[in-house]
This record gives structure tokens, C-alpha cells and sequence, in this order.
């Protein structure tokens, strides 16, 4: 393991302006992904901040909506009694997203900053440009069972692998960023950046933004919420392809739908073209199997992950269907 330094930041502030001005400082907080990146020297940073003494836990809950500190645990949000009845496929994203020992430990901020599994950026004997930029990809023509149908590029065709982040770009949450330059917020869909021809950055982020908190607003639709992930093992697993779905009727009308998938894409990616097909119509059998047809378009598979284009469609109906009360 590379050798670094380590410090306990005594205040955000502080860990912003150190971290901005060091290169090579990183944050660490639940450790839960840093720690297997480092022992896989797929990282090796010169200093890591410990932010785990900072005031930025806890969960608040308001006509606002909710609002989670980037420090909460996983489990903690999960269990807690306002993301049960408001945001349950928060919840659902939650618990199938990693076992209980790491849910215990991983940070909410820390969870949307998860690195992808690809095979090749883990190895640091193959060639890969998000790893380091202009060695190639091996995953165009190597082994990308796991890899994206959406949102790739010429330089790199890793999926996004979290859960979380798929729930709350569903639910059109807000991610809270303190920086040098002072705070702002951004859309968590907007946060993590298509591969493009810089597959290396991965977030909007800059040197020293620090994740402050998660806010996901009030939304009459988030109650009738699912999360599906569909996976080679039940438990413990990344997914092949993931739906998060809520649904508001009026009657028999569609009145709001929200439709994000994870899995298949190089982003957490909200499918507004789906959710178009659905809305001021039934939620009937007929209406959801056309508007998930519509859930792969675009779609650019390779050799061996062609599979998670009928997938994807058979996860967005499946979720759709749960919803609609349909067996």
C-alpha cells in the first residue's frame, strides 16, 4: 500500500481549504471503498482528511422534504421512520445495496462517490483511461458483461455501480456541495459526468468539495415508490441492471411517474422519454410494456453484455408492474 499521511479535520472549513490546497489530500469518511482501492493501489493518495468529527450526520425532516447528512450511515437512513413513509425506494436502494456490515459503516456522501467495479480500472496491470488517461480500454473489446449499453463512449464503457444514487435521481434530490469558493447544490443526476473523452473525471466535483448533505423534496409521488435490482446473486452483488420507480395516479391516470436505472449506464440516468409514455395514461399491463420497450433506446451494447438490452426493458416493467399492483 502507497504511504500517506492521515489528519483529523477539525472543522469543514478547515477540510475544504487544506484539501484545496494540498494536491494529492482526499477525503475519507466510512472508508468503506477508499480502503479496497488502496490495498488494489488503484489509488494512492498523499494525504487523507478524516472527516468523521464533523457536524454533518443526522436526518431532518420537513414540509421541505428530507434532508440527510453526508456523514449518516446507510443503515441509519434506511431505518429511519420518514424515509420508510415517504421515500421507500430510498430504502429499497439502501438495503440491497451492500451487506449490513458495510451498510453500518459507508457514508451516504461516500456512497455517491463509490468508484466503479470494472474489472480493468481495478487492475492495475490492463490498460484503462479512467485509471489513467490515454492508456485505452480494455472493456471495449475485452470482458464488459457488466459493463454499459447507455451513456458510453470511445474511451470508456464503465457503469456507475451504486444503488443510492439511482433512487435519488428518481426523486429529483439535491446534493450539497461546501467548496473553497463558498456552497452550492447540485441535481444528484447532474453530479457524476459521462465518460465523454475524459472518462477520468468522473463528478462535477473540484479539488476540496466536500459533500454536505443530500436533500430530497417533498413529493407526493415518492410514496408509491419501488427500487428492483437484478443481479447474478441475491445479495452482495452489483447490479446488471436496477429501476427505480414512483408513480402518483388520479384514478386510473397517471398524474407524475419517475423512471431511473442503474446498471446499465455509465450514470445514474433518469429515462424522462419513459416516464413521457406513461403520464395521463393507465397504469395498465399494455401501457407499461410500451413505455419499458422504450427504456433501452439508444442503446449501444458490446460482445458480451447485448443481454442487458431486453434486461432493461424487463426491469422497468417489472418495477412498473409492482407499482400497478400486478402480479
Amino acid at each position: 500500500m502507497h504511504p500517506f499521511a492521515y489528519a483529523a479535520a477539525p472543522s469543514a472549513h478547515a477540510a475544504v481549504t487544506h484539501t484545496a490546497e494540498r494536491r494529492g489530500a482526499e477525503f475519507i469518511a466510512g472508508g468503506t471503498d477508499m480502503l479496497q482501492l488502496l490495498q488494489e493501489h488503484v489509488r494512492a493518495p498523499e494525504e487523507l482528511i478524516d472527516i468523521n468529527r464533523l457536524p454533518l450526520g443526522g436526518i431532518e425532516t420537513g414540509p421541505f422534504g428530507v434532508r440527510i447528512g453526508a456523514l449518516a450511515r446507510m443503515t441509519e437512513v434506511a431505518n429511519d421512520p420518514a424515509i420508510r413513509e415517504h421515500f421507500p425506494v430510498v430504502r429499497e436502494a439502501l438495503l440491497s445495496g451492500a451487506s449490513p456490515q458495510v451498510r453500518n459503516m459507508a457514508s451516504i456522501g461516500g456512497n455517491l462517490l463509490q468508484r466503479t467495479r470494472c474489472l480493468y480500472f481495478r487492475d492495475v496491470t490492463t490498460p484503462c483511461n479512467r485509471r489513467v488517461p490515454g492508456a485505452g480500454c480494455a472493456a471495449l473489446d475485452g470482458e464488459n458483461r457488466m459493463h454499459a449499453i447507455l451513456g458510453g463512449s470511445a474511451h470508456c464503457i464503465a457503469t456507475y455501480p451504486g444503488d443510492f444514487a439511482v433512487a435519488l435521481a428518481a426523486l429529483a434530490a439535491q446534493v450539497e456541495i461546501h467548496g473553497a469558493h463558498g456552497d452550492r447544490t447540485v441535481p444528484v443526476e447532474d453530479l457524476h459526468r459521462p465518460p465523454d473523452d475524459a472518462p477520468d473525471i468522473e463528478t462535477v466535483l473540484v479539488p476540496g468539495d466536500l459533500i454536505t448533505g443530500v436533500v430530497i423534496p417533498a413529493a407526493r409521488v415518492a410514496r408509491r415508490s419501488h427500487y428492483l435490482k437484478v443481479r447474478d446473486r441475491a445479495s452482495f452483488e452489483f447490479a446488471l441492471a436496477s429501476a427505480a420507480v414512483a408513480v402518483e395516479t388520479d384514478g386510473d391516470t397517471v398524474r407524475d411517474v419517475r423512471v431511473a436505472v442503474g446498471g446499465v449506464a455509465t450514470t445514474p440516468l433518469r429515462l424522462r422519454h419513459v416516464e413521457q409514455l406513461l403520464l395521463g395514461r393507465r397504469l395498465g399491463a399494455a401501457e407499461i410494456r410500451a413505455a419499458a420497450a422504450r427504456a433501452a433506446a439508444g442503446a449501444h451494447p458490446r460482445s458480451r453484455n447485448g443481454f442487458k438490452v431486453r434486461l432493461l426493458q424487463r426491469t422497468v416493467e417489472r418495477a412498473l408492474q409492482v407499482l400497478a399492483g400486478r402480479p
